[in-house]
């Protein structure tokens, strides 16, 4: 078979020189009568069906210098189409037809029939046109293609074409191939200055072509590649056609398209896009085509509805429209644990917020469940990032009475809490724009206020913000400054701190300082405290606020604050004292014993037990003030007729957990002798409590409480000493007041050395092989033991060597030194090993065991008071106080709990000990409990001393 002919055009060097002779000479040429078609024709169908399609084909193009003469040829098509003022509406600016590269000849009129058998010339440009066009395209989907395009001033014949020739198929390739190179930043404000936008809006209109329509919609999607340009084509009304062509139910491609470039177009959502989408009757069908079954579409239209709702004037439209069911149920599924990441949440969060800011929307949101949603987010720490927008939206919800006690039955209040010295998230601030549509803008010639001022200020007024007119200034605005102050709470009494109260606020221009009401700072954590503080405001906040986790939140913000803390959350805790529907839950959650840890000893739940490094702040002494203060009104709550009825009744007859708090907490808010006395000592609510030490602890903090609360209860019973500072050094702290009389002389030395002054008639021997010398007389009459074995029946009686079992030379001193008389002469310190070395075990416990096995009890007395001189003193810490105890002494016990109760206690050193009798104790709590008992009732233990127990 003979190998077919290859035609010219199959060439490309002749297609190339096709191009390049009608850029140089026109349009025209002769016509091969045997295909009916110019050269030009059979090069551009050759290029654009063989060449440019093949791989590599497009490099080859530009690198042969291709795309310069087809530039040429397009120009010179451009030049020869119909002239500008048949063009119709819509075209572009005169500036376009200057800024074209060139002089361009007149174009003749057009022909008034054209023959069916040969083209015409329209035609023939048409065709040429399309082939062109078709051609660039292509070789502007790639990158170096579209750089050179844009050297050569590629952009201003096609931006002529769109305008002069408004054929479907010219347009479509026209708008692909600006679409293209929109593709490129550089290229795509080029195509912006020369005024292509309003051709292409007008083509969207004009044409019905859906494939041109879709090149035309992808066009105004790439220009839409930054803020700048996407508000430059929402002010020249590309969003409203697109609109009503997606409210045309158009077919399913260019459904894809308009979708895609409206997303595009909302980024960023500016006023006017809004405005346009709006009037185009766009919102209806993006909210059914939230539910389209191509994801694609899908997605596209719930996020164009998340992005619209940054505009306050068409949020109340979209819920109309059903939005907010739609966007929730997004949100919803992908928070799902099968759901999308982290990040394609974060439009669908800020949408929700943001619809929170109108009560129409509210309304919906909570019926739809998105209460519900919200807690979840702020329950969940992966979204920490988008807390405080969340608490800023539930502000929305401060007066819906029915939304608050939802919120406060999922858990809001401690959440709130928490957020008030929580990291600041990374949300963007919303713009004026961005503000509640129920207080719409109003335009005033000197400028537009962020809402309507004239609504707010009698919205403010009728709700008790402000007292009238002239407390607001014109400039306050709801999205950049604080709400004004809510009004005092009747029960919430004067703070006394000068630092803590309200700062004044900047005095705008042109009012005068009688006028200007003063304002709340408004930190990060201002939508918390508000919220906190409407939830304080009910008749009965104790099952909400009056909680371990919300105190400790309140308290870390008073205490932790940068600057002066908001002076709501002051009020809040003033509120929450003076109520006497509070105090049973001060008392249950050890929330009075908190507030005087906290703030008057400066004791936060971290610094227990290790003691965090805390730098000095000028602000403890306000702290201490404002604790007491808070303390005192708890107190006038626990004296009146109410709260002693309240705590009778928890001290009686509550659960065992309440009558222990309630014992724990009566010292510290009862200062009538007749009130703590009954319950406390005559009822039995101090025993409660020490019995309750030794069990496990229903509080973190509760053994740091009860060591503050026996020593509070401990200064009540014995007034006339006067308490420490907390603060006050540990080595200035007074001893334990043991026996710290001079030495008295030793009876026992004439007895020792080589040559006494005292002949010795008797000799102990101890096990180690030592000899002790002694008098029988004077060992004798010391000791009932040694008066029946020196001077009885007993064999030692006779004996000159009497063997002592059982005892190291060093317990044996203080023994000897005793029999001979020696009363305070400093042999009993001997056995007693330094604080910080065991004492079980020890030579002290020998010699205390000794003496009693040998019936000498004031030797015991002397040693027991030798240990506690040297563990209990200056120079033992709160670690010995546990060491004595489990020698099982009942005096070493009582100096035990005397130490713990001493008013000169640094309060941790204090709970520290504490903890240490607590483990030294163990299970059993009879000891631990008569010793506290015997220091506060005064009654002296004797080594076996009588119970207290009857």
């Amino acid at each position: 078979m003979a190998a077919a002919k290859l035609s010219p055009a199959d060439s490309l060097s002749f297609c190339l020189a096709q191009l390049t002779a009608a850029a140089g000479e026109g349009l025209g040429g002769g016509k091969d009568t045997a295909t009916n078609e110019t050269p030009l024709g059979r090069a551009l169908l050759a290029l654009r069906t063989r060449h440019v399609k093949a791989a590599g084909g497009i490099e080859r193009f530009r690198a042969r210098g291709g795309l310069r003469p087809l530039l040429a040829v397009l120009r010179r098509a451009a030049a020869a189409g119909p002239a500008p003022s048949q063009a119709g509406p819509g075209s572009a600016p005169s500036s376009v037809e200057s800024a074209a590269s060139g002089p361009a000849p007149s174009p003749g009129p057009a022909p008034s029939a054209v023959s069916s058998s040969t083209p015409s010339p329209p035609a023939l440009l048409r065709k040429t046109l399309d082939l062109a066009l078709s051609i660039l395209a292509n070789c502007c989907t790639e990158g170096e293609c579209r750089a050179e395009v844009r050297r050569l001033g590629g952009i201003i014949p096609l931006v002529t074409i769109l305008q002069c020739v408004k054929t479907d198929s010219i347009q479509n390739r026209t708008a692909r191939a600006l679409g293209n190179l929109a593709m490129e930043p550089e290229s795509c404000g080029d195509i912006h200055s020369a005024g292509a936008v309003p051709l292409l809006v007008e083509g969207l209109t004009a044409c019905q072509d859906s494939q041109c329509r879709q090149s035309v919609v992808r066009a105004l999607r790439n220009l839409a590649d930054s803020p700048q340009h996407r508000l430059a084509l929402a002010k020249q009304g590309v969003v409203r056609p697109l609109a009503e062509l997606l409210a045309a139910a158009p077919d399913p491609a260019l459904t894809l398209a308009l979708v895609r470039a409206l997303l595009e177009l909302s980024r960023g959502c500016s006023r006017a896009c809004a405005e346009q989408l709006s009037l185009g009757g766009g919102l209806g069908p993006l909210v059914s085509l939230a539910s389209h079954p191509k994801r694609a579409v899908r997605e596209a239209a719930i996020l164009i509805l998340a992005n619209l709702c940054a505009q306050g004037l068409v949020r109340p439209a979209l819920g109309n429209a059903g939005a907010v069911e739609v966007l929730l149920g997004e949100l919803r599924r992908r928070r799902d644990p099968s759901g999308a990441s982290a990040a394609s949440q974060q439009p669908l969060v800020r949408a929700v917020c943001l619809l929170c800011r109108e009560a129409i929307n509210r309304a919906r949101l909570r019926d739809a469940g998105g209460l519900e949603l919200l807690m979840g987010l702020l329950r969940d720490p992966r979204a920490s990032a988008w807390h405080p927008r969340v608490v800023a939206a539930l502000v929305g919800f401060l007066y819906d009475t029915g939304a608050l006690g939802r919120l406060q039955a999922l858990g809001l209040v401690p959440l709130l809490a928490g957020q008030l010295c929580g990291e600041a998230g990374d949300e963007e601030e919303e713009g004026r724009e961005a503000a509640s549509w129920d207080f719409p803008e109003e335009r005033t010639p000197e400028r537009a206020e962020a809402g309507s001022f004239q609504s707010l200020r009698s919205w403010l007024i009728s709700e008790g913000y402000a007292a009238g007119p002239g407390d607001i200034s014109p400039d306050w605005s709801p999205e950049r400054c604080p709400p004004p102050p809510e009004p005092a709470s009747r029960a919430s009494p004067s703070l006394g701190p000068t630092s803590l109260r309200t700062p004044r606020a900047l005095r705008p221009p042109g009012r005068s300082p009688a006028a200007t009401a003063p304002e709340e700072p408004w930190g990060r954590e201002g939508p918390a405290l508000l919220l906190l503080s409407r939830f304080s405001q009910a008749p009965d906040p104790s099952g909400a606020l009056v909680t371990g986790q919300a105190l400790c939140g309140l308290l870390a913000y008073v205490t932790g604050a940068p600057g002066s803390p908001s002076p709501r959350a002051l009020r809040i805790l003033a509120r929450l004292t003076c109520n006497p529907a509070c105090l049973e839950a001060f008392v249950r959650s050890y929330g009075a014993a908190l507030l005087r840890a906290w703030l008057v000893l400066g004791v936060a739940p971290d610094d227990w037990p290790a003691l965090r490094a805390r730098p000095a702040r000028r602000s403890q002494h306000q702290h201490r003030e404002l604790g007491e203060m808070l303390l005192q009104n708890l107190t006038v709550q626990a004296e009146s007729p109410f709260g002693v009825g309240a705590l009778t009744h928890l001290l009686l007859s509550g659960s065992p957990e309440d009558r222990v708090a309630c014992a724990l907490t009566l010292p510290f808010i009862c200062r009538k002798p007749s009130l703590w006395r009954r319950l406390l000592l005559d009822q039995g609510g101090l025993r409660l409590l020490l019995l309750a030490l030794t069990r496990p602890a229903p509080h973190p903090l509760f053994l740091f409480f009860a060591a503050d609360s026996l020593s509070c209860l401990q200064g009540l019973v014995s007034p006339t000493v006067s308490p420490v500072s907390p603060t006050m050094s540990p080595a200035l702290l007074p001893a334990i007041p043991l026996d710290l009389d001079p030495p008295s002389p030793c009876l026992y030395e004439p007895l020792l050395g080589p040559a006494p002054t005292a002949a010795p008639d008797l000799h102990f021997l101890l096990d180690s092989g030592l000899r002790l010398p002694a008098q029988r007389a004077a060992s004798a009459t010391a000791s009932p033991f040694f008066r029946a074995l020196l001077a009885g029946s007993f064999a030692e009686a006779h004996m000159d060597l009497v063997p002592l079992r059982g005892l190291s030379p060093s317990a044996a001193w203080p023994v000897l030194h005793y029999l001979h008389g020696c009363r305070g002469c400093r042999a009993a310190l001997g056995p007693v090993p330094p604080p910080g070395q065991r004492l079980l075990g020890s030579e002290a416990e020998e010699a205390l065991e000794a003496a009693g096995r040998f019936l000498l009890p004031g030797l015991e007395e002397e040693l027991e008071e030798a240990v506690g001189r040297i563990h209990l003193g200056p120079q033992g810490g709160p670690e010995s106080v546990g060491e004595v105890f489990r020698l099982g002494r009942p005096r070493l016990a009582a100096h035990c709990a005397r130490w713990i109760l001493g008013p000169g206690q640094c309060p941790r050193r204090r709970a520290l000990a504490l903890v240490g009798l607590v483990e030294a104790a163990g299970d059993e709590a009879g000891p631990l409990t008569e010793a506290f008992l015997a220091v506060m009732m005064g009654v002296e233990l004797a080594g076996e001393g009588p119970s207290l127990d009857g």
